[in-house]
């Protein structure tokens, strides 16, 4: 178990243990203060009715004195005795309240049997009754028993000198039905609920603590993983939980999962880059030996020279617009732009290269193009166009035609370029726009590095649209752009 378990333990139990307390505290004050509320009544049961009447029998018969040895033999019940100037008999105290609430009880219209007012052969008067103590509260199943015992005692042979019934061999005073001695309960049993509580208390904050401190841990070790180049997700079985720790585990899954596809994007990148630099730069080293070798044939080794070094500065540069696309350098100084004049511009340069091969390029669009504007960087949307443009003529055959189509869809500008080259394979129409991709089917005289859908589609994400491609009827590509409207105001 680590450090965050024993502090999610701690605190947990720590609140576990207060609330059990102020709990156990309040029930606890009740209960006092109940049984204090109690302490304070008049027991109005059969048993202390019997134990009133013989106190009276024996302060009418015997007097004063009587009633105090009667009352000093009493056992369980504790009957006070108290007279006019509120002094009682045996020197105990009695509560005022107490008091009141008996002579209140003598004075009502219907008089209780469990207080009376006697007087005794001696002139004497007492008040009699008896408290509802919890102490003797207990006890009241035998008192009837007790009450015989002290009205047996009470009379003129319990007078004298003889013994005890107890005491003359007779069995002990028993308890409730005769089973023996009252039961006390012992003071631990008072601390058992609490020790529950408790046992409870730390097995909840214990499985609690479990609970938030296991994915904790888990992430943890995953970040420790991921610091070691082990970036496997951990988390997708943990699903079932469904809270906030297991959607910060899916997060960091996600997370590791991106880096993961963008460091085998850079390793894949970076081995297209040497494939991509290593045939220019074998063509240069064979120009220049051929220049060595073959100083009469100077002229066109130095022309092979150049051409190399302009498609290697032409590699280089594209990568360089990838890398600033894909690190978001391309979201300033935005202007509207007017994509019909863009495309129109794109496809008079287009045809003009497009003569040589006999390609004709048709130009289609409604007259809702017109004035139709994006919010954007022209120069970025410009190279975005032509990329596709260019590729489409580039695979197209001699003597085909590339159809530009231009529309408005709602909100949205498409431009669509259509060819009738070889196409792709459906399974690779969603690769076509990854860095460095040549289809199968790709003629391998064909120039270019496979860089210009990647850009293009940078760009159109960069401006809030979307790319794609499908195949067309009947053979070729259907490269589809979509650009957001400009809303007026």
């Amino acid at each position: 178990m680590g450090r965050l378990f024993w502090k999610f333990f701690l605190c947990i139990m720590l609140a576990q243990v207060t609330a059990t307390i102020g709990i156990g505290g309040t029930f606890w004050l009740k209960n006092r203060a109940a049984q204090q509320e109690r302490a304070l009544d008049i027991d109005t049961s059969p048993p202390a009715q019997m134990i009133i009447e013989a106190a009276s029998a024996t302060l009418e018969a015997g007097g004063s004195q009587a009633l105090r040895q009667f009352l000093g033999k009493l056992e369980r019940m504790r009957v006070f005795a108290v007279d006019a100037k509120g002094q009682e008999l045996m020197g105990r105290a009695v509560h005022p309240a107490m008091l009141a609430k008996a002579r209140a009880m003598l004075e009502q219209s219907q008089a209780h049997p469990v207080v009376r007012d006697a007087a005794g052969s001696d002139g004497k008067r007492y008040l009699l009754f008896l408290p509802s103590s919890e102490r003797f509260r207990n006890a009241e199943a035998g008192a009837a028993r007790d009450t015989l015992i002290a009205v047996a005692m009470s009379g003129p042979r319990a007078m004298g000198p003889g013994p005890r019934p107890h005491e003359a061999g007779a069995p002990p005073p028993r308890g409730e039905f005769g089973r023996g001695p009252p039961r006390m309960d012992t003071p631990y049993r008072n601390f058992i609920p609490l020790a529950a509580a408790i046992a409870a208390s730390l097995l909840f904050a214990f499985l609690l603590a479990w609970y938030f401190a296991r994915p904790i841990r888990d992430l943890r070790q995953a970040f420790e993983a991921a610091s070691h180049g082990n970036l496997a997700p951990r988390f997708q079985a943990n699903g079932k939980r469904g809270d906030e720790l297991t959607d910060l585990g899916r997060d960091f899954d996600r997370m590791t999962g991106r880096l993961r596809n963008l460091m085998d994007s850079q390793t894949r990148l970076l081995h297209d880059v040497s494939h991509e630099l290593r045939s220019p730069l074998a063509r240069l080293q064979a120009a220049i030996g051929l220049a060595h070798q073959q100083p009469e044939k100077m002229a066109a080794s130095m022309q092979r020279i150049e051409r190399e070094s302009e498609r290697m500065d032409k590699l280089i540069g594209e990568l360089l617009t990838l890398s600033r696309l894909e690190a978001g350098a391309g979201h300033t100084h935005s202007e509207d732009v007017g994509i019909a004049d863009l495309v129109h511009d794109i496809v008079d340069d287009a045809r003009y290269e497009a003569r040589a091969r006999q390609l004709d390029i048709a130009l289609a669009g409604d007259a809702a193009m017109a004035d139709a504007s994006v919010t954007g960087q022209p120069e970025l949307l410009a190279r975005a166009v032509e990329n596709v443009v260019r590729n489409a003529i580039k695979h197209s055959p001699d003597g085909g035609t590339v159809d530009v189509d231009l529309s408005r869809q709602t909100d949205w500008l498409r431009i669509a370029v259509l060819d009738r080259g070889p196409g792709v394979a459906s399974a690779d129409l969603a690769r076509i726009f990854e860095p460095f991709f040549r289809a199968s089917n790709t003629q391998h005289g064909t120039d270019g590095h496979g860089l210009g859908l990647a850009i293009a589609q940078h760009v159109i994400s960069a401006h809030g649209g979307r790319i794609s491609a499908s195949l067309r009827s009947g053979g070729g590509l259907c490269v589809e752009m979509l650009l957001p409207v400009k809303t007026p105001g």
